[in-house]
C-alpha cells in the first residue's frame, strides 16, 4: 500500500526537508505538505519508478513555492536554531556542526539541495539528477562547485580566530 510506503520514506524525507530548510519546524512542515501532495496526487505516481525520488521532487518543489510565498510577503525569518546553544558549553563536535550549518545556509539554494540530496540522503546522482530535471553532467558540476564552495567556507571559518 502506497501510504505504507510513504510512511517508510518519512525519516528520509524529513532529513531532506532539514537539509534545505535548516529550521525544524519548517521542515516538518515541508514533509506534512508533500506528504498531503503526494497522498491527494498518488494516482501521479508511475508504478515502477523510485517512490523516494517522486517524493524527493515533490519536496523540492514545495519548498520552491514556500521560498517564492515569502518573498513575496516580504517575510524574513531567522533561524531558530542561531540562538538554540546560546549560553551553553559548546563541545568541538557542537562547534563543528554549527560551522557546517552556518556555511551551508551561505551557499545557494541549488548547491544546498545538492548536497542535500547527495551527501546528505545518499541519493545516487543519476536518481538526483532527475529529482532536480537536469542532466547527469549538471548535477555532477553543481555538485562539485558546491562541495568546493562549502569547503571554502568552512576552511575559512577555521581561520577566523
Amino acid at each position: 500500500m502506497l501510504a505504507d510506503e510513504l510512511a517508510a520514506l518519512l525519516p528520509r524525507m524529513r532529513r531532506f526537508a532539514r537539509s534545505i530548510t535548516f529550521h525544524r519546524e519548517d521542515a516538518d512542515d515541508l514533509v506534512q505538505v508533500a506528504m498531503e501532495r503526494a497522498l491527494g496526487r498518488s494516482e501521479q505516481y508511475a508504478e515502477g519508478t523510485r517512490l523516494d525520488s517522486w517524493l524527493f521532487r515533490i519536496i523540492k518543489n514545495a519548498w520552491i513555492d514556500e521560498v517564492r510565498g515569502r518573498i513575496r510577503r516580504d517575510r524574513i525569518f531567522a533561524p531558530e536554531e542561531e540562538g538554540a546553544h546560546v549560553g551553553i558549553d559548546s563541545s568541538a563536535a557542537q562547534q563543528q556542526r554549527m560551522a557546517v550549518q552556518q556555511a551551508m545556509s551561505l551557499l545557494s539554494e541549488e548547491h544546498r539541495i545538492v548536497i542535500g540530496l547527495v551527501l546528505v540522503d545518499g541519493l545516487p546522482y543519476k536518481e538526483a539528477a532527475a529529482v532536480l530535471d537536469i542532466p547527469m553532467g549538471t548535477l555532477t558540476s553543481r555538485l562539485a562547485r558546491a562541495r568546493d564552495a562549502l569547503q571554502k567556507l568552512l576552511s575559512d571559518e577555521r581561520a577566523v580566530p
